[in-house]
């Protein structure tokens, strides 16, 4: 058994279960007794406890990880060093891996695809933003939620991007999504991160991995040196655009990929806000440059956005190139051989003669060079307004201006170039070549819906589209709670910014939600003696309690009629605001008639004197001098409730005949 199940680390977490095993961690369900909540605890394995390399990459993972705080990262509430055991205390997340997703999947469609990488490119961009470079990135690491929202996980060998780099002979990552570099074990960066997510992208599109091989050195050998299919060509109905992004990501140099998950993002956003976007670069750009080999035919490609199906037929591999020298090949032996070697030599001498020939009839023919096409560098435009940049010295006259439209843009002014194809540094050739231009219209922005009387889980599903559009950041937090009493208990009562105010791009959201009305407490006054009329006005104001009428209950009384003679919470107690009380009240005394029987005394007596009171009455309601033959008498008396009955024969007390009489 597991010598975790059932331990309790530092008094607060308790460990429930085992649910998941990573390379260097053990997680655990685990509930915090403090909160009141599940969570996940990170433990690292015992075996490698005592191995300090593993202990500092654990304790640089809770360095990288505790400084993160984003809606597409998994979230560290705790790191601890309890009882020798280091752990790390994380949101537990309700759901599957990506990895698992797919597995149940199969191909994802290219939407559901855009979703989740865009997603994951986020969380990077917060990462990288702190330094951080998760250098592990698979589906295996991505969780996917119930509401379709992912998370980045596993944070096992992040490091900081300006540490020192000192597993230089380690690729680390899983092989088939590691990066060229990680292969190499040079020196990682935020590139290495989105040269991975290029590969999950990959994968989610077409079903497979870009490279796959018998062992993980194969694989990690055609990281560093083939090129992958293009995703189109295993599934057409992916946009060309889409692919172009995921090759870009996965482009092997460092200087043609993504510089940084934003570029990626940008992309992303604008394909998602059109298909057919025109992004600034091409599949020709993102082929490696061929090293020139003088032996070896100049490799040419296609103009086009992929090769036909007939040219990949004809076209070799690049891992299956080879150059072969002169001692490949075994000199031609025939019979006779001097004679065919003279032969020979003289078919070379006559080609050669015939090739010098040739040469100066060409060279004599030409007369003067023909015009070799002006290269000219193309130049920045971003930030000028179309009249400004035409009047360029560096555009007038030489280059065109084509205006393709507007884009939204955070980072030009409205009416100025916020977009250009090609961008500048690089080359055009030809006369007055064109320059692509969109013009910025400004921020993109929209407006606060309406979340009053939702709840936050309503209210975030009503504003999925914007928060996913704009990467707001939602808030509701407990100190901005507020009791209202109007608004329910867990019900949103105002949003800031408010119904109607503006949103844009990265905005904060702050939901202020209703703790109900707010309990107060009052000291209970003595109602006891006071008129039920005057007592029910005043219960309700001005001591804010409630008493209805099946909360009073009138009684037979000695008291004054319609007065209150006991009351349900003492005087002087303290209760909650609206606390129920009850009464009971007089409703004086009802007497009622009743004939008793009473035995006369058995003596010598001929005549006796019988005095019968009820109650504490002092003058008896019977006082008759009877026949002792007459044996018994039939008083009637009268009285209300249960009464005693005293009853005096010749002024004595009779205990035999007096007795507890019930007048109802």
């Amino acid at each position: 058994m597991d010598q975790y199940i059932g331990k309790m680390l530092d008094n607060r977490y308790e460990i429930l279960e085992r649910i998941g095993t990573g390379g260097m961690a053990v997680v655990y369900k685990a509930k915090c007794h403090r909160l009141n909540r599940l969570v996940a605890l990170k433990v690292l394995k015992s075996d490698l406890a005592q191995d300090e390399d593993f202990r500092r990459r654990f304790n640089a993972e809770s360095q990288a990880v505790a400084q993160l705080s984003h809606p597409n990262i998994v979230s560290v509430y705790d790191v601890s060093k309890g009882g020798g055991t280091e752990y790390i205390v994380m949101e537990l997340i309700d759901g599957i891996t990506l990895k698992q997703y797919m597995e149940k999947r199969g191909q994802l469609n290219w939407r559901e695809s855009l979703h989740f990488i865009t997603q994951i490119m986020r969380g990077l961009s917060h990462a990288h933003s702190r330094g951080i470079v998760h250098r592990d990135i698979k589906p295996q690491n991505v969780m996917v939620l119930r509401d379709g929202s992912v998370k980045v996980a596993d944070f096992g060998i992040a490091c900081l991007e300006n540490a020192a780099q000192t597993l230089t002979q380690e690729a680390l990552g899983s092989v088939h999504y590691i990066s060229p570099e990680q292969a190499k074990g040079e020196r990682t960066d935020a590139r290495s991160d989105i040269y991975s997510a290029g590969v999950v992208l990959y994968e989610m599109l077409t079903g497979r991995l870009p490279f796959e091989g018998d062992s993980a050195v194969s694989v990690a050998i055609q990281h560093l040196s083939a090129i992958p299919l293009p995703p189109r060509e295993l599934n057409s109905e992916i946009p060309p655009q889409l692919e172009l992004i995921c090759m870009k990501a996965m482009t092997p140099e460092l200087d043609r990929r993504y510089a940084s998950a934003d570029a990626m993002i940008a992309d992303l956003e604008n394909f998602r806000k059109n298909p057919n976007v025109e992004l600034d670069f091409s599949i020709v750009d993102l082929r490696p440059e061929e090293p020139d080999e003088p032996t070896q035919p100049i490799r040419t490609y296609d103009r086009t956005l992929h090769p036909t199906p007939k040219n990949r037929e004809t076209r070799e591999p690049r891992e299956r190139r080879r150059d072969y020298d002169d001692d490949d090949y075994e000199p031609i032996r025939h019979k006779g051989g001097t004679s065919v070697k003279i032969l020979l030599s003289v078919a070379i001498l006559l080609a050669a003669a015939l090739v010098v020939v040739l040469f100066r009839m060409v060279s004599d023919s030409i007369q003067e060079e023909p015009d070799v096409p002006q290269q000219i560098v193309v130049p920045p435009v971003l930030g000028y307004t179309l009249e400004q940049a035409n009047e360029l010295d560096s555009v007038k006259g030489l280059f065109t201006l084509v205006n393709m439209g507007t884009v939204y843009s955070d980072q030009y002014a409205e009416n100025t170039i916020a977009r250009q194809n090609p961008t500048d540094g690089r080359y055009k050739k030809g006369e007055n070549p064109e320059i692509q231009v969109w013009i910025s219209a400004g921020e993109e922005t929209d407006e606060m819906p309406n979340v009053v009387n939702q709840t936050v889980a309503q209210a975030k599903a009503t504003m999925r589209g914007l928060i996913e559009k704009y990467h707001l950041d939602i808030i509701s937090s407990e100190s901005d709670m507020q009791f209202n009493d109007s608004v329910t208990a867990g019900y949103i009562i105002s949003s800031e910014p408010a119904e109607g105010d503006t949103l844009k791009d990265g905005d904060t959201v702050r939901f202020i939600v209703s703790k109900g009305p707010e309990i107060k407490e009052v000291v209970v006054p003595r109602f006891i003696g006071e008129p039920i009329d005057k007592v029910l006005r005043e219960v309700v104001d001005p001591w804010h309690l409630t008493c209805t009428e099946a909360d009073v209950e009138y009684v037979e009384s000695d008291q004054e009629p319609d007065t209150v003679i006991w009351q349900s919470i003492e005087p002087t107690t303290k209760v909650k605001e609206w606390d129920t009380i009850k009464f009971r009240v007089s409703k004086g005394i009802s007497t009622v008639s009743k004939k008793i029987e009473i035995e006369l005394p058995q003596d010598d007596r001929t005549t006796v004197d019988v005095k019968v009171y009820v109650g504490d009455e002092k003058a008896p309601q019977y006082d008759e001098r009877v026949s002792m033959a007459d044996g018994y008498v039939y008083p009637t008396l009268v009285g209300s409730g249960t009464q005693t009955v005293r009853v005096y024969f010749d002024l004595t007390l009779s205990q035999e005949q007096s007795r507890e009489e019930q007048f109802t």
